[in-house]
């Protein structure tokens, strides 16, 4: 426990110096390249956040404090691998086969040797876990969102984790929430830095992955029903996006302004409450997946938060986030991060 808690707090702090560092770097980079030009937001906060979760990890067992346990380290070294695929497509647009790829490939190198399924259900695991990463990379466009969604589920995870008797996943997921606090405290609005696909690519990842570990022993019927409530703010999202461009014809990684976060806010919140009521919206789901996963909700259980997120993308798709009617409901400038990641 003592140890755990102090691999969090330095987590924490070690994230939080890193963002702060990387922020000055960047900006003191582009300030040179662009000489009086003011500078974006800069996008490379998910350098601390990768640093500082594998670091605080990776220093229990070598300073004999806290094993990581079976299947944690192959989770390490794929997530590790998904942070520099993000890296690299934030200094350098990647084509859509490079990421799926790269991203199937670490999720297969999870499944088959941490997680000990079969062939068939294995092969759907790494499907949902490529699926899931993507969606919190989607997720990752309002100041505050993504950290805040992604923090409560990696609690949430880590209590499932506990329960399963996992002290390993239980002190990743635990360390990824600290770190995830600590970049929150440049991260909320008005954000100093973002976390950019090395971040939200490397979050996403882990998360997924250790759901999949997590549910591994589980029935089927509940694994699925306990996974879809724990995720429900990002799929919904997801859907929403993949919605409304399709209908609009526009191409998924145009940049557009037509997130729940986006949404929300044209319709009268503002970013701070955007990113509060994303989290109690991802509260709400992570408490019935834990209570599913323990058996003591049934998997139907699951079945308002499918219709409340089907509902809820129906009536955000309503709002108009394209033309000229969109610019009429926008807010003002500054009320929203500029150059978010779409």
């Amino acid at each position: 426990m003592i140890s755990g808690l102090t691999a969090a707090v330095a987590a924490l702090l070690c994230t939080a110096l890193l963002a702060a560092v990387v922020r000055a770097a960047v900006l003191r980079a582009g300030a040179a390249d662009r000489g009086t030009r003011p500078a974006r937001t800069p996008h490379l906060g998910g350098i601390a956040v990768a640093v500082g979760t594998l670091t605080a990890v990776g220093a229990g067992p070598v300073l004999g404090l806290a094993p990581l346990g079976d299947g944690v380290g192959p989770l390490l070294g794929a997530a590790g691998a998904v942070a520099l695929l993000g890296l690299a497509g934030d200094l350098r647009p990647l084509g859509a086969r490079v990421r799926i790829g790269v991203q199937t490939a670490a999720a297969t190198v999870v499944v088959a040797l941490a997680s000990g399924l079969s062939p068939g259900p294995g092969a759907l695991a790494v499907v949902w876990i490529v699926l899931v990463t993507n969606a919190f990379s989607l997720l990752d466009a309002s100041d505050g969102a993504m950290g805040t969604v992604a923090g409560v589920t990696a609690l949430g995870l880590s209590v499932c984790a506990i329960a399963d008797a996992l002290p390993g996943l239980a002190l990743l997921l635990s360390v990824l929430a600290a770190s995830l606090t600590g970049f929150l405290l440049h991260n909320w609005h008005p954000a100093r830095i973002v976390l950019g696909h090395c971040g939200s690519l490397f979050t996403g990842f882990l998360l997924a992955s250790a759901a999949v570990l997590v549910h591994t022993e589980a029935d089927p019927v509940r694994a699925g029903a306990s996974l879809f409530a724990l995720t429900a703010v990002v799929l919904a999202d997801a859907a929403l996006v993949l919605l409304s461009r399709r209908r609009a014809g526009r191409a998924l990684g145009d940049g557009a302004a037509d997130h729940i976060a986006h949404r929300l806010r044209l319709s009268g919140l503002t970013v701070q409450g955007t990113a509060v009521v994303l989290g109690l919206a991802a509260l709400a789901g992570t408490v019935v997946s834990l209570l599913v996963h323990d058996g003591r909700l049934a998997p139907p259980a699951v079945l308002p938060l499918v219709l409340g997120a089907a509902v809820a993308v129906v009536l955000l798709l309503r709002v108009p986030v394209y033309g000229d009617e969109a610019l009429r409901t926008r807010p003002a400038p500054g009320a929203a991060r500029e150059g978010a990641p779409a």
